[in-house]
């Protein structure tokens, strides 16, 4: 099998192309040499043939000058000087003839037969009006000849330009049989190149959003199969150390869940001092030790929630359902958060019709969204959620009056464990994930979620595609 590389790939394709409008530049060229040189040609002939049609003429005219000198002094003077001019004529009679022009053949052959008619009525003398008779005939031919002669121009012209035409067409379908072959050359090439380079795009595109489920498939040239290979393997690989991450991320948190449960309960008991009474500053040091310990069990489900989002995150459940009422929905689970911090919560979506989206996915995307904008807004303040189908996405908004997001925080408050500068009106705790969590299942979703740069307040927004 004969195996072809992206750089033979590409070359052959150029190549055909610069064959296929090659080969119509030269056949043009050629087309163009062939008309250039039959014009010339046909000029030539035309100049050679006016030339000599016209010194027939004056040589006619001398002929019969001399012949009439001839016939009334009988001098010998006279009889040579109509002997040359004869000749003369006749050599320019031969000449007309080697031009091949065949409507002046037949006047040709006439002009000698008269020609010689007229030498032997000359020779005999026996009647003077008969060499007249043909001198009055060889002028009517010469006429007839530069007629013929202009006829001939003008018919070796038309035929010229009958010609042109006829190859100006013929050209014309070259050019477009060769621009077509060359389209088709240039669409198979990309085709049969572009089309491995988009499978690698989105192979890389699956690694990078940790899709590690399918396979990774590369046609096209050798080379690049080759890559296909590196890649699928690379997903093996990364999809191996994805499971020993998660496995040993989940050995951990159970590790470190069992003894800390332990050291929960013994600081609960040291708190209500089932082992003996405390002093002031033991019930200080209780207090720290149950702060931190409470801090810690935060810290490891704050770990463990992540770890499990972006597990969920690869699986993917999309159902038809109204993208007003998963709002509706995400609002009423949050109504008593709204009403202990006073906050009022606002719905803002048209009528929008169904979509194809993954409810349980989005909805914890939402909520996450929704409980820290009512966490960061101001007592008696106001969140909005809008909803809007814009260009084939469905994009949700979440607004709130709170703080904000500091410029500084935009660019990382994503991350996990990552908490912005501006704090809250009330005390909250939190451990920095859940903007974490909803970045991985949006994008499992295959949208974006940001935070818009306004002045006042906290604006995110949440982009899917929108499947009907």
């Amino acid at each position: 099998m004969i195996r072809i590389s992206f750089r033979q790939g590409l070359l052959a394709g150029f190549a055909i192309i610069v064959l296929l409008l090659g080969g119509v530049a030269l056949r043009s060229w050629m087309l163009v040499e062939t008309l250039v040189e039959e014009n010339r040609r046909n000029s030539e002939q035309a100049i050679q043939l006016t030339a000599a049609v016209q010194e027939l003429a004056e040589r006619s005219i001398d002929v019969e000058r001399s012949a009439r000198q001839y016939l009334v002094l009988e001098e010998a003077l006279y009889r040579q000087r109509f002997d040359e001019n004869l000749n003369k004529s006749l050599e320019l009679v031969e000449r007309l003839d080697s031009l091949a022009a065949e409507p002046l053949a037949p006047l040709l052959g006439e002009w000698r037969k008269i020609a010689r008619a007229l030498r032997g009525g000359i020779d005999k003398q026996t009647d003077k009006d008969e060499p007249a008779s043909f001198l009055a005939r060889l002028m009517e031919l010469n006429a007839l000849l530069k007629n013929a002669g202009q006829r001939w121009i003008e018919s070796r012209n038309a035929h010229l330009l009958d010609q042109l035409e006829a190859n100006r067409l013929r050209l014309g379908g070259q050019i477009l049989l060769a621009l077509g072959g060359a389209l088709l050359a240039a669409l198979a090439m990309g085709w049969w190149l572009v089309r491995p380079l988009r499978q690698l795009e989105q192979a890389i595109g699956r690694l990078g959003a940790n899709r590690f489920d399918e396979a990774v498939q590369v046609g096209g040239p050798d080379d690049l199969r080759q890559l296909g290979r590196r890649l699928d393997w690379l997903r093996q690989r990364l999809a191996d150390l994805e499971a020993d991450r998660e496995r040993a991320l989940r050995h951990v948190s159970h590790e470190l869940k069992t003894p800390l449960t332990a050291l929960k309960e013994g600081v609960a008991l040291l708190r209500e001092e089932v082992p003996g009474p405390l002093g002031e500053n033991q019930r200080e040091v209780v207090a720290i030790l149950q702060h931190n310990v409470l801090g810690l069990q935060r810290q490891i489900e704050s770990l463990l929630s992540l770890n499990g989002a972006a597990f969920e995150a690869r699986k993917l459940n999309r159902e038809r359902d109204d993208p007003r009422k998963l709002l509706a929905g995400v609002v009423k689970c949050r109504e008593l958060h709204a009403q202990s911090r006073q906050v009022r919560v606002v719905i803002d979506a048209p009528e929008s019709g169904m979509a194809l989206i993954d409810n349980e996915k989005l909805a914890v995307a939402l909520d996450n969204l929704l409980s820290n904008a009512i966490d960061f807004s101001p007592e008696g303040g106001e969140v909005r959620l809008t909803l809007a189908r814009e260009e084939g996405r469905l994009r949700f908004a979440c607004i709130d009056q709170g703080p904000g997001v500091a410029p500084e925080d935009r660019l990382r408050i994503f991350d996990p464990f990552v908490q912005g500068q501006r704090v809250a009106p009330a005390p909250r705790q939190g451990s920095g994930v859940g903007l974490s969590i909803v970045r991985e299942l949006v994008q499992a979703m295959g949208g974006t979620v940001v935070v818009m740069p306004v002045e006042q307040g906290g604006h995110f927004v949440l982009d899917i595609p929108d499947e009907k």
